[in-house]
């Protein structure tokens, strides 16, 4: 039996509602949790809005989880929502409806929570209306487009008093809970640093062009644009559905995409809960002349493959990685986060196996184990204990910061091409607790081995930005500034966080 609106709901959302004095840095306590507002013959009301890439396996999760009822399939490729849709009805009668538009879920009372895998240029907006609507979130990371996104999403939260889940789901794995706690124990010594690793293989994305005949008949391209200004009827890139990563009108490049899973990590391993002070970074598009053989192809990403991003947090800083070349592993691991400490080492080498290393790189100790991250959401809408969630929206703020922060400075140094030497000079007087020189090495080697001339197409480096972390903002810096949110297009415009 699908879950019916009852008075005892009603009053259980008026209360909730009526929370909106949280602040936005806190998480609804206790006092708000009223048990869970299901019986025993009911379901929760599920909406996954976007199926095509890991929307579907958000589908999947719910359809498996005897606790609810999916009743709405969402992506603006009515192709994938109907697809899905049908491959729902294999696993629950009645099978969800297949739509292309958000709101009508929102709309819907039967509606309990949603869980969002739409591009990153949809995350915040989703989540917000669906929290203003009364509806729990499940959002994958990156939690938002932009910081200030990121802030109106855990003022939402808190005003609504919603359940509000980030994507990141090592934070409910078994071996990176007992690894933390492991460094947090004192495992290696005093730990005041740690590097993030994305180094992934990504081929080129094609030629800068028009490609607006390659937009699915499928598409709504009204509602895919959404928050972003609409490029129709032209498309700047062929592949319409995956390669948006690549364009930062969309998506946020693998510092932005991967990241957030090893920055959240990082920060969580270091007990950092809160922003940087001073962030730089450098790197490039670079290599897909080499990969296509032609000295003048222009690859249709405009965001890094080559990045190195430094967060200075004082007494504490983390480095992040982009690799999108081939490049061999370091330390073992080639998606993770290492763990300096006086005495050792933590390497997380997957999502599910961390590694002790002692100071001769030995491995002396393991952590193995997965966990249900939508099964801790699902947890959390039922008790409405929001300070059980694994991946409050606060900490996916965080994360995902680190990642915006780190693209500024890079887009705003973007102009600036400096040879090796010039880039040593100036990360020489970076603060922070790597060894610059050493890092900045690897990744000219790592460039050159893949055949990337640094004479004709060199790396670019951003300022050394200072930030305030409490007031989210650049001080004195109009430019960063402009930075931390976007211009949108009627009626898909995010609220600041004063106004959700």
């Amino acid at each position: 039996m699908l879950r019916r609106t009852t008075r005892r709901r009603f009053l259980t959302d008026s209360i909730l509602a009526a929370a909106g004095a949280y602040a936005a840095t806190r998480l609804p306590t206790s006092a708000l949790a009223q048990g869970p507002s299901v019986g025993p013959n009911d379901k929760l009301g599920v909406a996954v809005v976007g199926v095509r890439g890991q929307g579907s396996g958000h589908l999947s999760t719910f359809l498996d989880d005897p606790r609810c009822h999916v009743l709405y399939v969402v992506d603006a490729d009515r192709r994938y929502a109907e697809e899905r849709a049908d491959q729902a009805g294999d696993k629950q009668d009645p099978k969800p409806k297949a739509i292309q538009d958000m709101r009508e879920a929102f709309d819907d009372p039967n509606v309990d929570c949603i869980s969002t895998a739409t591009p990153n240029h949809w995350h915040a907006l989703t989540a917000i209306w669906a929290m203003q609507a009364g509806k729990d979130v499940y959002v994958e990371k990156p939690v938002a487009w932009s910081i200030a996104e990121g802030r109106a999403m855990v003022a939402a939260a808190r005003k609504y008093g919603r359940i509000c889940q980030v994507g990141t789901q090592c934070r409910s794995h078994q071996a990176l809970r007992d690894a933390m706690a492991f460094i947090h124990e004192g495992g290696i010594g005093e730990c005041n640093f740690a590097r993030g690793l994305c180094y992934k293989r990504r081929r080129s994305i094609g030629a800068l062009g028009d490609y607006a005949s390659a937009i699915p008949e499928t598409v709504d391209y009204n509602l895919w644009s959404g928050p972003a200004l609409e490029t129709a009827p032209r498309m700047t890139r062929p592949n319409l559905h995956y390669d948006w990563h690549w364009q930062r009108h969309y998506g946020n490049g693998d510092l932005g995409n991967q990241g957030p899973h090893q920055t959240d990590i990082a920060r969580w391993g270091l007990n950092l809960q809160r922003h940087p002070h001073a962030i730089i970074a450098y790197g490039g598009r670079l290599g897909y002349d080499v990969e296509r053989q032609d000295p003048n192809y222009v690859d249709a990403g405009d965001v890094a493959n080559t990045e190195v991003s430094i967060y200075d947090y004082g007494d504490k800083c983390i480095v992040f990685e982009t690799r999108g070349l081939e490049t061999p592993e370091y330390m073992g691991a080639g998606i993770g986060v290492i763990f300096y400490g006086a005495d050792g080492y933590v390497v997380q080498r997957s999502y599910n196996n961390c590694v002790v290393l002692d100071k001769e790189l030995n491995v002396v100790r393991e952590f193995g184990g997965g966990g249900s991250h939508f099964g801790n959401f699902i947890d959390c809408v039922l008790s409405r204990r929001a300070e059980d969630l694994h991946a409050d929206v606060l900490e996916g703020h965080y994360s995902a910061s680190i990642s915006h922060l780190g693209n500024i400075s890079y887009y705003l140094g973007e102009d600036r091409k400096v040879t090796t030497g010039e880039a040593a000079h100036v990360l020489s007087g970076v603060p922070g607790l790597d060894d610059n020189q050493e890092t900045l090495d690897r990744t000219i080697e790592h460039l050159r081995d893949n055949g990337v001339s640094l004479a004709r197409t060199p790396i670019s480096i951003g300022p050394l930005l200072q930030f305030d972390p409490d007031r989210e903002v650049f001080p004195g810096n109009p430019s960063a500034n402009a930075m931390l949110s976007r211009e949108y297009r009627e009626p898909f415009v995010c609220p600041a966080q004063n106004r959700v």
